[in-house]
């Protein structure tokens, strides 16, 4: 990939690793208050049997890939997988010493299932692409 255009991921990647931090970090739901004007209510934006996971799924799968290209010719590239697999455990234990949040083993299954499947299709578009 060009200069630019990893730049750029970086600086999306940043930004969004923020922006994933005030939202978990925040006593109440930021997102609920955006759409309901209700700390309290946690919006379900994809309808799903498995209720508000897998928002966390997709949030945690968006953020690893942009993470993982953004570094994917880094030394540091594995060092970031650790990174990533350990800040989708962490933010959700968070959750057990934030009011107004609590700690849900679905929502920590959808942060690993989102960072593991991202680190899947990174790691295996390297070995395709023998990026070193």
């Amino acid at each position: 990939m060009k200069n630019n255009v990893l730049k750029m991921i970086k600086y999306l990647y940043y930004f969004s690793l923020i922006a994933l931090f005030i939202i978990y970090l925040f006593p109440g739901s930021l997102i609920g208050y955006l759409f309901f004007k209700d700390f309290g209510a946690q919006p379900d934006l994809i309808p799903n049997p498995i209720g508000t996971s897998i928002n966390h799924t997709l949030a945690f799968l968006y953020l690893s890939i942009l993470g993982l290209i953004s570094h994917i010719k880094d030394k540091s590239f594995y060092k970031i997988i650790f990174f990533l697999i350990s800040l989708s455990i962490i933010l959700e234990l968070s959750h057990y010493l934030i009011p107004n949040r609590s700690f849900q083993f679905l929502d920590l299954f959808g942060n690993l299932i989102g960072t593991v499947l991202a680190i899947f299709i990174i790691v295996s578009y390297k070995k395709y692409k023998k990026i070193l």
